[in-house]
C-alpha cells in the first residue's frame, strides 16, 4: 500500500485555509487525513495540462493542495468557462459519486499540486475504514451540494 502520510500537510493545510465556496464545511480531523493517506495518489500538472477531458469514464475525485484548475464546457460551438477552482476544494466529485462520464474539461491554469482518490480505493476505503469513508463522502458532497446548489455553476460539478 503506498504511503503519503508525511506529504500531506499541504493539502490539509489548504484544505483548512480554504474559506470560498469551494471549500468542505466539514473538512477531516489530522487522524482521519493519516488514515485516507495511503489511498490517494499525488498528481502534479504544469500549466495547461488537462487533468481530464469532457466525457472521460474515468472517475478518480481530486483534492487540490496548490494551484488554479478551469473548469469549462465544450461543444461544437464553444467553450464556456464554468469555474474556477483551487487549493483547499476538489475536482471530479461529479463522476465520482454519479457513475457517469465527465460533464466538463478540468484544466491547470497554473502549475498544480493534486491527490487523487481513484473510485476503486474508495471501495477499498469503504470496506476497511467505513466511517472514515463516510466522513470523506459527507465533507465532498458539501462541496457538490453547494455547487449543485449555485444554478450559475450548477453544471461545473465534474
Amino acid at each position: 500500500m503506498y504511503s503519503n502520510k508525511s506529504d500531506l500537510g499541504g493539502l490539509i493545510q489548504a484544505v483548512h485555509r480554504c474559506q470560498e465556496e469551494e471549500g468542505m464545511s466539514n473538512p477531516l480531523t489530522l487522524a482521519q487525513w493519516e488514515l485516507l493517506s495511503p489511498y490517494l495518489s499525488p498528481t502534479v500538472l504544469a500549466a495547461s495540462q488537462v487533468l481530464f477531458p469532457q466525457g472521460s469514464q474515468e472517475r478518480t475525485l481530486f483534492f487540490i493542495e496548490s494551484g488554479t484548475l478551469s473548469v469549462h464546457f465544450e461543444d461544437d460551438q464553444s467553450r464556456i468557462r464554468l469555474a474556477i477552482v483551487g487549493p483547499g476544494s476538489v475536482v471530479g466529485e461529479g463522476a465520482f459519486f454519479s457513475h457517469r462520464p465527465r460533464n466538463a474539461t478540468v484544466q491547470a491554469m497554473s502549475a498544480c499540486r493534486l491527490w487523487g482518490l481513484p473510485a476503486i480505493r474508495f471501495s477499498e476505503l469503504s470496506n476497511r475504514q467505513p466511517s472514515l469513508a463516510l466522513a470523506v463522502t459527507m465533507a465532498v458532497g458539501s462541496v457538490l451540494a453547494k455547487r449543485v446548489g449555485d444554478r450559475k455553476r450548477r453544471i461545473a460539478a465534474t
